[in-house]
């Protein structure tokens, strides 16, 4: 039944990431500038200019009626693994994002442990505690921290914990030259702390607040007083009855969340100078790199398309009141 389920969304899903191919090409296309020039070296002698551009315009398809050039793009990205060329690192666009992606990952996994790691058994609290000290404490936090920046946020923490303290790196990445083993290890824990500090603070303002309402609302149910009535403890009444209950909204939360990060937090990355994702994709926009700005969102499309499809099953699962028909 569940396979059945999951084969139902993918072929509901396929239309949609066809209609998303198909806006991200034409806005490709009507983008200003000239692809072939930005890929035409600098300093080419005025006799050979014309050799050399209709050259890369016959590379590049662009001879091609517009229908064509398209299903083109398609076949290759989607069978062959073909993203194209960049124009900015002159390099095939998987040679590209190869190390970024990877970079982004590490950041993702790490801030997800530990935001999870937080804001779960805070979110509880809070809603057993509500209206105490904790729970108010809590809210002005994320009240705080959800109207505040990430530019901010992440500028305020290298003052103090560079600048001031000269605790941590400022940004940029560990030097794999020079650091090798456990060395290399510290350098990771040091260049992550900040811009992981950031987007885990980030995250919290809104994750804490949700898991609070959604526990507060399962504690209200007539099944909590009929389980407190029976005697049961209060952590069985918490954990086990209301808990489970409030984890069918907050699971749909976390996966998202989850695969949100995957296409990288592109302001922090860029004040940290952190080689991820998210600072690719804004190098690519400034240098006008259609290649890999187009290539880039379909990622980004897949893994947002991919990320509601893990959601429905995660949903279904946590929820025995959700049939997968």
């Amino acid at each position: 039944m569940l396979i059945r389920f999951i084969i139902k969304r993918v072929i509901i899903l396929i239309p949609v990431l066809f209609g998303i191919s198909i806006i991200l090409f034409a806005i490709n296309k009507i983008l200003p500038g000239d692809p072939v020039l930005a890929m035409m070296p600098l300093g080419v002698r005025p006799e050979l200019f014309d050799n050399l551009y209709n050259t890369i315009y016959l590379r590049l398809g662009l001879d091609k009626p517009i229908w064509e050039q398209y299903f083109r793009w398609i076949y290759n990205f989607f069978i062959l693994g073909d993203f194209g060329f960049s124009s900015i690192f002159n390099r095939p666009v998987v040679d590209v994002i190869g190390q970024p992606l990877r970079n982004t990952i590490i950041l993702n996994v790490s801030v997800n442990v530990i935001y999870l790691l937080i804001a779960l058994p805070v979110g509880i609290r809070m809603a057993v505690k509500r209206g105490a000290f904790f729970d108010n404490a809590w809210q002005v936090f994320s009240l705080t921290t959800f109207a505040m920046p990430s530019f901010f946020l992440s500028l305020t923490l290298i003052f103090i914990f560079s600048v001031n303290l000269g605790w941590l790196p400022v940004g940029g990445m560990p030097n794999h030259v020079f650091l090798q083993g456990f060395d290399l290890f510290i350098g990771w824990i040091r260049h992550l702390t900040l811009p992981v500090a950031t987007l885990v603070i980030i995250s919290l303002a809104s994750a804490i607040r949700y898991i609070r309402n959604a526990m507060i609302d399962a504690l209200s149910q007539d099944y909590i007083r009929t389980a407190r009535s029976k005697g049961l403890s209060e952590k069985v009444v918490i954990y086990s009855h209301a808990f489970r209950n409030a984890l069918i909204p907050v699971s749909t939360i976390v996966v998202l969340t989850l695969f949100a990060l995957l296409g990288g937090a592109a302001i922090t990355e860029q004040v940290f100078a952190y080689n991820g994702i998210g600072r690719l994709l804004l190098t690519a926009v400034v240098g006008r790199d259609r290649m890999l700005i187009i290539s880039m969102a379909m990622l980004f499309s897949l893994v947002n398309v991919f990320a509601v499809l893990v959601a429905d099953v995660v949903y279904g699962l946590v929820d025995p009141r959700v049939k997968l028909k």
